[in-house]
């Protein structure tokens, strides 16, 4: 069967012109902050009529949908509203009526985000589909409270992998990573933080500094900071869950550079 996706970016070729019956935009919608979604987002949001959302969402995103119907398809750790399965075909059953129908999703839809699984699922059942990348939260998360992915002399490079494969597993390339002088970030991985600090400890990374930031770029965010032979009595002190992203290199340390410089400027200005 032939399918078509109907990409934004102007230079990537259609797979096909067959004409579709309804519509689905897969967006991201960033790390939690709503001002962080892009514009094109907002633009698709606004011609949405049936808006599937997730929990990581920020709800407030929902007003530049006013006329779509809203449906909450979120899934946490534990709990499911929806299984994968019943979204697949809620989108299709939507999509089949001529309508169009936008999925958001936190931080960016393709990575660790099932956007693509979706986007191949509608378009096999003869939906358009679009593509609106969103903030990835691997990122701009540690970036948020000024921890850098890269940084020249500290690091060359940087994994993102999910803590948890879909076999409710410890991921193989996390214990590659601890080989490695890269930065490290995981996602969806306090649930393993013990395993995880493990893997460092035996690859001889003890002392390498780990941030771990909950509810990024929100009013409710917290993080904390410690290395890897201290971070999970940290966690335990300041109380910190799902969801959250663990980033573990040296990378961390420019955080506190950077305080102790803003704090040393605000004494000298003090001072005058």
């Amino acid at each position: 069967m032939r399918y078509a996706i109907n990409n934004s970016n102007k230079n990537t070729p259609p797979l096909g012109n067959l004409e579709r019956k309804g519509r689905l935009t897969v967006i991201g919608s960033g790390p939690g902050d709503k001002e962080l979604i892009t514009l094109k987002g907002i633009k698709a949001l606004k011609t949405a009529e049936v808006v599937l959302y997730d929990a990581l969402v920020n709800k407030e995103l929902l007003e530049f949908a006013p006329n779509a119907e809203l449906i909450f398809v979120g899934k946490k750790k534990g709990c499911y509203s929806f299984q994968q399965e019943q979204i697949n075909e809620l989108i299709v059953e939507r999509g089949q009526l001529g309508k169009h129908v936008v999925r958001l999703k936190g931080g960016d839809p393709y990575v660790f985000g099932r956007g693509a699984e979706e986007m191949e699922f509608a378009a096999e059942r003869g939906l358009k589909v679009d593509f609106v990348p969103g903030i990835s939260s691997s990122l701009s998360v540690p970036g948020s409270q000024h921890i850098p992915v890269t940084k020249r002399g500290s690091s060359e490079s940087f994994w993102v992998i999910t803590g948890t494969t879909k076999e409710h597993k410890l991921s193989n390339d996390i214990a590659l990573a601890a080989q490695s002088s890269a930065t490290v970030v995981i996602l969806m991985g306090m649930s393993k933080l013990p395993e995880i600090m493990e893997l460092f400890k035996v690859a001889g990374k003890a002392e390498t500094p780990v941030a771990i930031i909950q509810d990024g770029t929100t009013k409710r965010e917290k993080i904390g900071i410690g290395t890897v032979a201290s971070i999970e009595s940290k966690a335990r002190e300041q109380q910190l869950s799902n969801p959250a992203i663990i980033i573990i290199g040296e990378v961390v340390r420019h955080r506190e550079q950077l305080m102790a410089l803003a704090k040393k400027q605000e004494l000298e200005t003090n001072l005058k």
